[in-house]
């Protein structure tokens, strides 16, 4: 294999991971190109000659400029786009990249569309050494604390969110990576090539790149690597055969991009076996203590968690919520029921920061929904499940538990480019926090199991201990029970009622009246958004207003409805 082809493996490989950067993070990102210009002709223009401080450090001093320009580029581009998603980013991060192709050509500094010389310094061992700490980094970002963040952003954004997960620091911090490895790309690049062009950093190679990622597999580290050495060898194998057509390499890249999207979405990294995280025993004392975890501080029995003054909520000339009076104590268990269609999971949407309130006076743990963001409500101690389940589906379910633990684990990725043992002691410690919390809902099994391929009511199981891996204050349940046959209910009220004994504060929305009846201190009844009754079991059930709208009589009662014998 020729100096060359060595040479442009690795060059193709970090280009790839400037992609992989963002992927990971489930954002599509074309912009790595304008950082990778950006970064290279800045250095080419700045750094010392090789002649004056030799060619190592002035590659070092080079790689450094474009690695920081790169970086900085990232922010101000980020800043200002990371709200966009899916085709809209793709189409504003091409945009600022050929925007920035378009200013180099016309530069006098850059030499304009004659580009630049610069001295060729790069070895192959030198580029494979950036490749090796690239994916160093890649490497021990993915099982931290921030790694799993990201993955669970692309996973599912809004509940990553309800884990306590900032999203716009984290995409932001994905996008400043992407930044930082394109203009190290574009370093390598300059003093590889000899003669630096704007046409070096066109759409085709934006393009190559995003390829070469998605193809070699956006999941898992080695994915770059995989799809660089496959690609790049291609016109290898061509030429060896005696086939000199040009068009063969991007007809392949095209067929394989088709192909890795229809069968095989994990790319070719994903046919490797996937090192998933394990439980090592022995961590902990007897009475289940785990130090090393971020300490919370909960509120004393019968201090105010919840607190609604006048809430409302409307979508156009629809009423979700009208003049929402409630206050739910430390300690408490509260029901929340009514028909369909009641404004439950709004008020809870609106109670966790979810949905805006269009008006009154919403205090949580205290913070102020709709004006606190939706990770800081979290991170305060709200944990909450969905009404449609929100998993994590392509990670474990020990994975997902991990992720909800997020607001109440040490970051660990800093720690663990350097191998510091607290790195490791602290993801043990979690991990085994996280293994606790699956043993508590019965899911200890099934940990390595990808959530996906749980079965329904795992999955209503696998929430309840995501939300309880954040150590909350207030948990939100909303209708954990669905789906579920009679003697998973029964279980699962047997565990709101062990954690209620412990003071844990639950909010329950829960369409099983029979087992609400059996599991709350207290019930809150809407319908049409308004709240109808409010009390203890025994008053709602026997409360005519309620069985009019939505107990009904005995026989079109939802199932429980009046089994009081078993009311606390």
């Amino acid at each position: 294999m020729s100096e060359s082809v060595l040479v442009f493996v690795a060059l193709n490989a970090i280009l790839a991971f400037s992609f992989y950067a963002v992927l990971v993070a489930g954002q599509l990102s074309l912009g790595q190109m304008g950082f990778a210009a950006l970064g290279g002709f800045t250095a080419a223009s700045v750094a010392p000659a090789p002649s004056d401080i030799g060619e190592v450090p002035a590659l070092l001093v080079a790689i450094a400029i474009g690695m920081v320009v790169g970086a900085l580029a990232a922010v101000v581009l980020g800043l200002p786009t990371m709200h966009l998603r899916g085709v809209f980013l793709a189409i504003a991060t091409l945009g600022f990249s050929e925007a920035v192709r378009i200013l180099l050509i016309n530069a006098e500094w850059t030499g304009g569309a004659n580009g630049m010389s610069v001295p060729k310094v790069v070895t192959p061992l030198m580029a494979w050494g950036a490749l090796a700490l690239v994916a160093y980094w890649f490497w021990r970002q993915g099982p931290s604390s921030y790694g799993r963040a990201l993955a669970a952003i692309r996973e599912d954004e809004l509940a990553a969110r309800a884990m306590g997960i900032d999203v716009g620091r984290h995409r932001l911090s994905a996008f400043v990576t992407a930044g930082a490895v394109a203009g190290l790309y574009g370093v390598l690049w300059a003093y590889y090539m000899r003669l630096l062009v704007p046409e070096d950093f066109d759409f085709t190679e934006a393009i190559d790149g995003l390829v070469t990622a998605v193809v070699g597999g956006s999941t898992t580290w080695l994915g770059p690597i995989l799809g660089s050495v496959f690609l790049t060898l291609v016109p290898e194998v061509q030429r060896a055969v005696g086939v000199e057509a040009g068009w063969i390499r991007p007809f392949i890249a095209s067929a394989l991009m088709l192909l890795v999207i229809l069968f095989l979405p994990g790319g070719l990294g994903s046919l490797l076996p996937r090192v998933r995280t394990r439980v090592r025993p022995g961590r902990g004392d007897a009475t289940g203590e785990l130090p090393g975890l971020v300490a919370r501080t909960h509120p004393a029995a019968g201090e105010p968690v919840v607190t609604i003054v006048d809430g409302n909520k409307d979508y156009g000339g629809v009423h979700a919520v009208r003049d929402v009076d409630l206050t739910v104590a430390s300690g408490e268990v509260v029901g929340l029921i009514g028909p369909n269609g009641a404004g439950k999971t709004t008020l809870v949407n609106m109670i966790s920061g979810l949905i805006p309130a269009s008006s009154g006076t919403f205090e949580v743990l205290g913070t102020h929904p709709g004006r606190t963001p939706v990770h800081k409500i979290a991170q305060a101690g709200v944990s909450r499940t969905f009404q449609h389940s929100k998993l994590f589906p392509r990670l474990t379910a020990l994975e997902n538990v991990l992720v909800g633990a997020h607001a109440v684990s040490r970051p660990t990725f800093l720690r663990r480019l350097l191998w510091l043992p607290g790195a490791r002691r602290d993801e043990a410690v979690v991990v085994a926090h996280a293994a606790r919390c699956l043993d508590r809902v019965g899911l200890e099994d099934l940990a390595g199991v990808d959530a996906s391929a749980l079965s329904y009511g795992d999955q209503r199981r696998l929430e309840i201990a995501r939300a309880l891996a954040s150590d909350p204050s207030l948990l939100i349940l909303d209708e954990p029970a669905a789906g579920m046959n009679h003697v998973e209910a029964d279980s699962l009220s047997a565990l709101i009622g062990s954690l209620a004994g412990e003071g844990l504060t639950i909010l329950l929305i829960e369409h099983n009246v029979g087992m609400v009846m059996k599991t709350c201190d207290r019930i809150v009844v809407l319908n049409f958004g308004e709240v109808i009754a409010a009390g203890t079991p025994e008053e709602i059930v026997h409360d005519p207003a309620v069985v009019e709208a939505y107990l009904g009589s005995d026989g079109d009662a939802p199932p429980g409805a009046h089994d009081t014998q078993e009311v606390p």
